[in-house]
């Protein structure tokens, strides 16, 4: 199963960083596509990818890592397009108790 990873890494001004972290995500098992995406957020495509194992790499090889999306995608198999499907996986800070109802919280911006 195709597979969509998030991991936020500190190689915003670095561009040795940036380099050694896409080598590191291209490196790993299974590993279909990588891209850089707001020069904070690796996003990495694959099958079968050990995500925390991934994580752990980078967190070795750059000092930070954090692991912030892992999602399925199905592919659909009427036109060959991907969609992602919510997954078991995601890590959210919150500032208050409201935060977790969206609808009765002053602080979403959503």
């Amino acid at each position: 199963m195709k597979q969509k990873i998030v991991i936020k890494v500190q190689v915003i001004k670095c561009d040795n960083c940036r380099s050694k972290a896409m080598e590191t995500a291209a490196a790993a098992d299974g590993v279909i596509s990588v891209r850089l995406e707001n020069r904070e957020n690796i996003v990495v495509t694959g099958d079968g990818v050990d995500a925390a194992n991934l994580c752990i790499e980078l967190k070795e090889k750059l000092g930070y890592a954090s692991l912030e999306i892992v999602e399925e995608l199905m592919e659909n198999t009427e036109n060959n397009e991907t969609n992602p499907t919510p997954s078991t996986f995601t890590s959210y800070a919150s500032s208050c108790p409201n935060c977790r109802d969206s609808d009765s919280c002053p602080c979403t911006i959503l």
